[in-house]
């Protein structure tokens, strides 16, 4: 990813964005630290779909053909004071 100064951003903006389409996301710094990221449409796109949830993963994993075997320990568990 390429890091941009803020100043430079600035007066290089069409470049900026030229860089964002053709090689990815790109940061901008103030003060030496990133700040943001300019990157294309099609990059925050992907970014933004919606993902499916730990549940519905779950809903379609199927563990035919996958053999595991699941113990539990025997142990008592912990002493808790009251």
């Amino acid at each position: 990813m390429e890091s941009w100064q803020i100043q430079k951003a600035k007066n290089h903006f069409s470049e900026l964005v030229r860089n964002a389409l053709e090689k990815g996301p790109q940061t901008i710094t103030r003060h030496g630290k990133p700040e943001a990221v300019v990157l294309s449409i099609r990059d925050y796109k992907n970014l933004m779909k919606k993902q499916e949830s730990l549940t519905e993963f779950f809903r379609k994993f199927s563990l035919k053909g996958v053999d595991v075997e699941f113990e539990r320990t025997k142990d008592a568990g912990r002493e808790v004071e009251l």
